[in-house]
């Protein structure tokens, strides 16, 4: 397998994004958004997804957040799917529970070539210090309609909203790195029956 790295630009009006990704990489993240929550979950996929990461983005934060953690997610979801290439002899599916005191989530990840986003999360609250928990879920969106992936997030329990967001992106990390994986029995097909993904 050829090396899965991928170094992804978008810049608009409102958004200046670059995201490096190498997927067979040792969990090393390096993340400068302007939004240090939002810095810490990335990092959590870097560590719990073995992939080396690094973000860089300066938006508009001066009107609000959203369209940064948006292009953000579009960005990284383009850059995954590139690193992926034609997904020859990957396992496909991932999938990850994970706890954190009294939080527990679950991510189930398809690299199916289908964009499509089941996200359950209530939050108990609207923000994580100054981070509007709203935007995590345009983040998921722009990511899974970039990575072209089928994506299940179910926050299954949890009264603390820092700890619902960590296991949700720690979870992500994990289920990313599960379909990714090079499958050694599958090594140089195409994990469908349609031959294509």
């Amino acid at each position: 397998m050829s090396e899965r790295i991928a170094e992804v630009s978008r810049d608009t009006l409102e958004t200046q994004i670059r995201v490096r990704i190498n997927l067979d990489g040792q969990g090393k993240g390096q993340f400068d958004t302007g939004l240090p929550f939002l810095d810490h979950m990335l990092d959590q996929v870097a560590r719990h997804g073995v992939v080396d990461l690094e973000i860089v983005a300066k938006g508009d934060l001066h009107i609000d957040a959203h369209h940064t953690v948006e292009d953000i997610g579009i960005t990284l979801g383009q850059a995954m799917a590139r690193a992926l290439g034609d997904k020859k002899g990957i396992r496909r599916y991932g999938h990850a529970y994970v706890p954190l005191d009294e939080a527990l989530s679950r991510v189930v990840v398809d690299f199916s070539g289908r964009p499509g986003l089941e996200y359950h999360v209530d939050y108990p609250r609207a923000r994580i210090g100054d981070f509007d928990v709203d935007l995590f879920g345009e983040f998921f969106q722009g990511f899974v309609n970039h990575a072209a992936v089928t994506l299940h997030i179910d926050n299954l329990r949890g009264r603390n909203a820092h700890h619902v967001a960590e296991t949700i992106f720690k979870a992500f990390g994990r289920a990313l790195r599960m379909a990714a994986e090079p499958d050694p029995r599958m090594q140089g097909t195409t994990p469908s029956t349609k031959g294509s993904l």
